[in-house]
């Protein structure tokens, strides 16, 4: 949803305007690239890590204004990407860095932005963009700069013109196309075959740590495909878009075999509709890396990464009979109530709506991997 011409650098007093589809608009300067651009609109309240946030594709198709004020500070280097690319459609920031500091740094945001063809937007009041965001929702939005810009009735015609978020089908265009296997570190302990719906380069990085050999398959991957890499678990990684449009054949497989299964995410979500519950998209979603979630299998409080616009909608007062057994709501948001976790009761299964992997941080949901190891050193016994 992105027109522009990478590599080709704007000049730093180039105007540029953000319409929402609501018809409210904010006007500034162009960032990165020159274009126009047209996404979701939702906001990040993370302070830092804007490396993994732009490599993160469950940002595919969103436009992701950023609640802090300066951003590019510390640059953009070559370790801290999540995958292969930048997912995000656009980019809205404040203040701009006007030179990178720090010792890892290669390159500038801006000059990466330009090199990858991400339409962005500088200058503009992101406090008062994300006011409007919480109390209308997030919605569909477009950036212009350079030739695109037009007089605001057209540019919001086009911005009616984009495709909702709800119903969107976006796993298969983040995922990989060919199996690779991420290998255990020293001793091999585990086999477990990763379902890549937009999955973290650190989330593989951290089972390997724990003696996991990850096999990480397509998002289309077969029953068969999955039992081919004889794995000990299962896991189901985070991703963009709609949860109800995914096809549950494979998650269903897995809860029948019985073979221990760890969802994150949008594989909460697929988890929690194979089980029965449904699902719903949240009014402006939980994005950034300051979340409070509460594990109510413990009572400890934790600070969590997240990034998610949909939710499960189960049961917080009691638990559920499912076609795979008995199932209780495992985590909850402190701030809102949204259900962050799932776990069966019968079966070696749970889920968690957030992402453990901690990249940018916080670490304090690492603990999440040791459980899945847990339930498959089980298993074995």
């Amino acid at each position: 949803m992105t027109t522009s011409t990478p590599g080709t650098a704007r000049d730093t007093a180039t105007p540029a305007v953000l319409v929402l589809e609501d018809g409210r608009s904010f006007r500034g300067r162009a960032y990165g690239a020159v274009g126009e651009t047209f996404g979701e609109a939702v906001f990040s309240t993370g302070m830092t890590g804007y490396q993994e946030t732009l490599t993160d594709p469950s940002y595919h198709r969103q436009v992701v204004v950023m609640t802090a004020p300066h951003i590019g500070n510390t640059g953009v280097n070559d370790e801290d990407a999540e995958s292969r690319r930048i997912w995000v459609s656009g980019y809205v920031v404040r203040d701009p860095a006007r030179t990178p500091s720090n010792w890892r740094s290669r390159r500038s945001l801006d000059d990466e932005l330009v090199a990858q063809g991400v339409v962005g937007i500088s200058g503009i009041d992101t406090r008062a963009l994300t006011r409007h965001l919480r109390e209308r929702g997030a919605m569909r939005v477009g950036i212009f700069s350079g030739d695109s810009l037009a007089d605001e009735a057209t540019l919001l015609a086009r911005v009616l013109e984009a495709p909702q978020m709800a119903g969107a089908d976006l796993s298969a265009e983040v995922a990989t196309e060919r199996t690779y296997v991420v290998p255990a570190q020293g001793t091999k302990r585990f086999t477990v075959a990763a379902l890549d719906l937009g999955i973290k380069g650190m989330t593989p990085h951290r089972m390997a740590e724990r003696g996991i050999e990850v096999h990480v398959l397509p998002a289309d991957a077969t029953l068969d495909e999955v039992y081919a890499t004889e794995p000990d678990g299962v896991f189901l990684s985070n991703g963009p878009g709609d949860p109800a449009t995914a096809d549950l054949t494979v998650v269903k497989g897995v809860l029948e075999r019985g073979t221990p299964l760890f969802g994150i995410c949008f594989g909460n979500q697929l988890l929690g509709r194979a089980l029965g519950f449904g699902t719903y998209k949240l009014k402006y979603g939980h994005r950034g890396i300051n979340q409070p979630v509460q594990d109510r299998t413990t009572g400890r409080v934790e600070v969590t990464a997240h990034n998610h616009g949909f939710a499960v909608d189960a049961p917080l007062d009691r638990v559920s009979d499912t076609p795979y057994g008995r199932a209780e709501v495992s985590h909850v948001c402190l701030n809102d109530n949204v259900v962050e976790g799932l776990r069966l009761l019968d079966r070696p299964v749970f889920s968690v709506q957030y992402h453990p992997e901690a990249a940018a941080g916080p670490h304090d949901a690492a603990y999440l991997f040791d459980r899945f190891t847990e339930l498959m050193e089980g298993q074995r016994a």
